[in-house]
This record gives structure tokens, sequence and C-alpha cells, in this order.
């Protein structure tokens, strides 16, 4: 069970729930906090001040001041009128991930809202009914305003849910579940939708597949430089100490071990190459920026997703509700286009070590991995893949938190953009996981070609890949072998058998 307390939540914890259906609870201690924020907006009802959102309209209707017998309908209207979402429903994991953050900053007491209304948020993560939330619609502030409505209709009654792979209406849903429709008190509305959660889940999860991504890099260069007669000698723990970037260091690290015990890099200890392109060359250098950039990105994550995100912010202690900023995305916007960047290089690294593979000038061993060429092209054509993937995350790393359109007639006249970040993000992430799997079957192929023995979390990788694709004697539908190797990577089955060899990868 995980528990929310508002402070300590990790990528690995939105992991458990998004991914492992891990069951969730809050704090018993949380409750005291939302309970004294909620009486201080019913104290402000019955005081009849002007509090944005509260007795207020919203964004450019801040002027228009509303009475007291209509904020219950201004918190429904509120999320009818900003459910206006468009194009595929995000996935389920990213669904969860979003309600389990928007719970986890509403507890810590600072917006407004009431407890059954967190606990029927919590029931619904709980039974797995996934509101569905169209993917474009947010420009990330005032936060994700547009995909927090869609997920939050169904509190009451409203919208679509998926349960059980079916996509059902909610009200019958919750009919079915014995959860009556609830009724928004003031400010509740607007706590629910008014954060960074959409951009704040996809990003969390573009973080943890990152890290799997990194490791899976270096088992794949590692696979590349023993087919390719690499050498080791560049990833000597001198070198990079005389260099200390943390990342660079690791990489250098996993390398040395994976490379352990290979009797391919002692057979060509004394040959007449005097150093390796940069591709192998420079692997520490390049893999190791990209995990110093993911470290970066998840501190900013994890200090996001245990913030108060919405607008106003209630003070009970003072009796105060201040109207600020802390909706803004720029903070998640910009690293996660400095992420799309950073794991973006690996496929451009990970392309030139193919390349080298299939090109018998370069590899020393038969074009394109296969010995009966011409009549068949072997691994050809797995380059241009690699390539068209490649350029097209070119085109998405182009940053999106450059971008700003002012929308509510100018009220709201700065805007992240982040979840555009996020979902950029999370492609890139899918054609480097789709490269890196080219990579190691051409690696493999090479490997078969060579009778010495390679490195023990070489060989272990080999091994792995070979349980699931034989070697290419003929040509056959590539495309199969890629979905393959792919999933073995998201399965983090690759992973899992090399560090069963040569324990845990940093």
């Amino acid at each position: 069970m995980l528990r929310l307390d508002g402070e300590t939540l990790t990528i690995n914890d939105v992991v458990r729930a998004a991914r492992r259906r891990e069951k969730v609870e809050i704090h018993p201690d949380s409750r005291e906090r939302v309970e004294r924020s909620a009486a201080v907006v019913d104290r402000f009802i019955k005081d009849n001040r002007p509090i944005y959102g509260i007795t207020t309209g919203f964004g450019h209707f801040a002027r228009v001041k509303i009475s007291r017998e209509h904020v219950r309908e201004l918190q429904k209207n509120l999320l009818m009128s900003h459910a206006t979402g468009i194009g595929p429903s995000i996935a389920d994991d990213q669904v969860r991930a979003m309600m389990l953050l928007r719970v986890n900053a509403l507890i810590k007491g600072y917006s407004g809202i009431r407890w059954p209304t967190l606990e029927r948020l919590v029931a619904l993560l709980n039974e797995d009914i996934l509101p569905l939330i169209p993917q474009k619609g947010s420009v990330g502030a005032s936060g994700d305003l547009v995909p927090l409505a869609h997920m939050s209709l169904p509190l009451i009654g409203m919208g679509r849910v998926r349960i059980k792979g079916k996509v059902r209406e909610a009200d019958e849903v919750l009919k079915k579940y014995g959860m009556p429709p609830l009724t928004l008190e003031a400010k509740e509305g607007l706590a629910l939708i008014n954060g960074t959660q959409m951009m704040s889940a996809v990003g969390v999860l573009n973080a943890y597949d990152s890290r799997i991504l990194c490791r899976t890099a270096d088992i794949a260069a590692a696979c590349s430089t023993e087919a390719l007669r690499g050498t080791d000698v560049p990833f000597d723990a001198r070198v990079h100490a005389l260099r200390p970037h943390p990342g660079q260091a690791q990489v250098a690290d996993n390398l040395r071990t994976l490379l352990e015990g290979s009797r391919i890099l002692q057979s060509h200890k004394d040959c007449e190459k005097v150093q390796d392109a940069y591709s192998l060359r420079c692997i520490p250098q390049v893999h190791g920026a990209t995990r110093d950039t993911l470290r970066h990105v998840t501190a900013v994550l994890e200090t996001e997703i245990n913030s108060v995100t919405d607008n106003p912010i209630i003070f009970p202690d003072t009796e105060e509700s201040i109207s600020c900023g802390n909706f803004h995305g720029q903070p998640v916007a910009l690293v996660l286009d400095y992420l799309g960047i950073a794991v973006s290089e690996l496929a451009n690294i990970s392309e030139r070590r193919i390349e080298r593979l299939v090109d018998p000038a370069l590899s020393n061993l038969p074009p394109f991995l296969t010995q009966d060429g011409g009549l068949n092209s072997g691994y050809m054509i797995t380059q241009y893949t690699a390539a068209s993937l490649v350029s097209e995350n070119k085109v998405l790393a182009h940053p999106a938190s450059v971008d700003s359109i002012p929308t509510s007639a100018n009220q709201e006249d700065h805007v992240s953009m982040g979840a555009i970040a996020a979902f950029k993000a999370a492609e890139i992430i899918k054609n480097v996981r789709h490269v890196l799997a080219i990579e190691l079957l051409c690696a493999a192929q090479g490997l078969d070609f060579i009778e010495e023995r390679p490195g023990t979390g070489v060989e272990a990788a080999h091994a792995a890949i070979r349980r699931h694709i034989p070697t290419l004697t003929h040509d056959r539908v590539m495309s199969y072998d890629l979905e393959t190797m792919t999933d073995l990577l998201i399965k983090e089955e690759l992973i899992t058998s090399v560090e069963a060899e040569t324990g845990p990868l940093l």
C-alpha cells in the first residue's frame, strides 16, 4: 500500500501506483490540514469576501462577482466548460499518475477541498475507474486545466471512464459501485483542475523510462564495442577522474563491468588500430551527459510532485487567500524539453554504432551482417529505420517551452506549453527505445561471427537476446524481431538478465 503524505512522493512511488497498480491511501495526519483549509473557505463564503474562483468568475471573468447561492453551480460549470480536450485519450498509466499526483498536492491542506472529495478520487484510483482524458488542450498555465477538468468530471457523475478495458459513461459506473455523484462546494472544482499534474505525471513516467534507457544504452554500447573489436582503454577510471562529471564516471564503470573477462578484447589487444571512432571512444562522455541531465530533471520533478500548484492558495493559520502563479508549468516544461534533447542523444550515437556494424569497411564483419549477401539483405534496412527515428527525434527535440500564446483575453498572457513538452519527450523515448533495440540486434548478430567469448555482461545480453530471437541466417520479416527486442526492453528483461551476471549496473 502506497501512503501519500504530500511531502515524500518519489518517481518510483508513482510508478508503483501507475504501472504496478499498487493501492493508495492518504496519511491520516493529512485530514486535519485538509478540513482546516475547507473550513476557511466556508468562512469566506459566509463573510461574502471577494476571493478569486470562490466568489468570482475565472480568468478574464475574475471581475465578475458570484452570489452565495451560485457558488456550487460555479464549480460544476467550471468542470464542464473547461473539459474541452481533443485527440486520443492518454494511456492508463498516465491517468493513474495524474490522479495520484493531484491527491498528493491537495492533501497538503492549502487548497480548500473537502476530505470526502479526496476520498472519492482515491476510491476511483484504487478501483481502477479511470477518467477518459484527451491528450491535447493544455497550454500549461493555469496548469493543466483542460485535462484535469476531464479527470474530475466523473466525480460529479459526468464524462466517460475506462474500466476493465472498456469505455463507459461515468454515471453508470458510479451507480454500479455505489458512488453517488458529488456536489462540489466552493473552491473544489478550481482546486481539482488548477495544477501541473498532467505534465508532471507524463514527465515522471518519462524520467523513469529514461533511467531504464540509460542502462540499456550502456549494454548496447558494450555489445557493439565487442562486435566491432573496440578497446576498453578509454573507459579507464583514471581518465574519468580527471573530468569528474558523475554520469560520465558511472557509464565508464558500467562499461568496465560489462566488458570484464572479455576474450575478444584480449584477442586484438596488440592490433594496429590506434584509437576507436567517437561513437565507441566517447560513450561515457555522451551517455554520461544524458545521465547528468536526468539527475537534474528528477530533482525538479520530485520537487514539483510534492508541491502546492493551484490558485488561489488558502493559508488556514492566517485565514488568507493569496492569488499567485504556482500553477505555472515553466519549471516542468523546461526540464522536459531538456530531457527530450538529452535522451535523443542516446539514439544519435547508437545509430552511428549501428552504421559501423553493418558497413563492412568499418566493421570487419560480413556486409550488413549476413553471410549470403546479395540474395539476402541482412540488417541493411534496420539502419534506415534507425536513421528515420533519429531524424524524427531531431524535430521532436525542438523545445515547446520557448513558445507562449496568451489566453483568456490576455489575463493569462504567458503560458508554459509544458504538456506538449511532456508528450514530445514521451515520443522521443519510444523512438530511442526502438533505436537501441536495433543496435542490440545488430551487435548480437555481429557477435555471432566472432569465435572468442565476450565480457560477462555482454555474453549475458547476447544470451538473453538469443533466447527470443535466433541468429539471422536468411532474410525474414525483420519487424517481428524488432518488436520482440523492443518488448524485452520495455519489460526490463534484458537488464534483469545482464544484472543477474554482473550485479546491479549504475
